[in-house]
């Protein structure tokens, strides 16, 4: 995994300058940052290039961390860092065609690991996850969605554990009695 290194433009200005300025930022991406990597992996399909476009929107969020006003919204200041790099990362591509006698194919998929019919599942799945309760859903997606444990999710939502965990059932039970999933899943 890559290592959140800052430095100042100026290196030879002795220890202080090997401290952070922002104690809140560094404590901000050492919990936040399995989170930030997962969106950042969704949004290039590789772990090399998710950690450098993490790396770069990090980057942007500290340069601009004094400006923040409102550091509840901080997630949403990175996802949004995390986009724009990569609209512009993918605008500044340079694409390279080369001509050949043949196409090439790719190797054929074996059975169970058909990208269709994985994309048919998790389509499946997040409509059967929309016609939960809004209170179900909220629990099933920051359980398993966000990975948040049973303790994290009765905090963010104000509820008691044993409410996570009876809600969070019952949604599950509702889930895999799922007329539709039924279907895909066959």
């Amino acid at each position: 995994m890559t290592t959140l290194v800052c430095t100042s433009a100026s290196k030879a200005a002795g220890p202080a300058a090997q401290t952070l300025p922002y104690p809140s930022f560094s404590s901000y991406v050492r919990a936040r940052q399995p989170v930030l990597l997962r969106t950042a992996r969704s949004l290039t399909g590789n772990q090399s290039d998710a950690e450098d476009l993490l790396q770069t929107a990090l980057t942007k969020t500290y340069v601009a961390w004094e400006r923040i006003e409102d550091h509840r919204a901080l997630d949403g200041y990175v996802r949004r860092a995390l986009l724009n790099t990569r609209t512009s990362q993918w605008r500044k591509r340079k694409v390279d065609e080369f001509a050949c006698d043949e196409l090439p194919e790719p190797d054929p998929v074996s059975g169970g690991d058909d990208p269709a019919e994985q994309q048919a599942l998790r389509d499946a799945m997040w409509r059967a996850i929309m016609r939960l309760p809004a209170r179900q859903r909220a629990m099933v997606v920051l359980r398993y969605y966000e990975d948040l444990s049973e303790v994290q999710t009765a905090e963010v939502l104000g509820v008691s554990v044993g409410t996570v965990k009876s809600a969070v059932s019952r949604a599950l039970g509702k889930l895999r009695e799922d007329a539709e999933l039924g279907l895909v899943r066959r």
